[in-house]
């Protein structure tokens, strides 16, 4: 039987506020990223899941290189096993 992962991470994501409607466009063009949370301020909050920690960090790495993005934060990451 192979063994699977599955990782969760979320991120906070501060935005120039006039910007945040592009950001956000930006961020769910991302596969396995969803919005959870936003304040008109420009701050968001992201989960991203995945099977794999390099997908996990390339995404965090194409959300901070957004243009617009003034800085990320990781908050959580979580690997559960999973089994097929």
């Amino acid at each position: 039987m192979e063994a699977f992962e599955v990782h969760i991470s979320s991120m906070v994501v501060h935005v120039r506020p006039e910007h945040l409607a592009a950001v956000k466009q930006g961020i769910e063009a991302l596969p396995g990223a969803e919005i959870h949370a936003q304040s008109a301020c420009g701050k968001l909050v992201v989960v991203l899941e995945s099977h794999t920690q390099t997908h996990i960090t390339d995404s965090l790495e194409k959300i901070a290189g957004l243009e617009h993005v003034l800085s990320t934060a990781l908050v959580y990451h979580q690997i559960e096993p999973l089994e097929s």
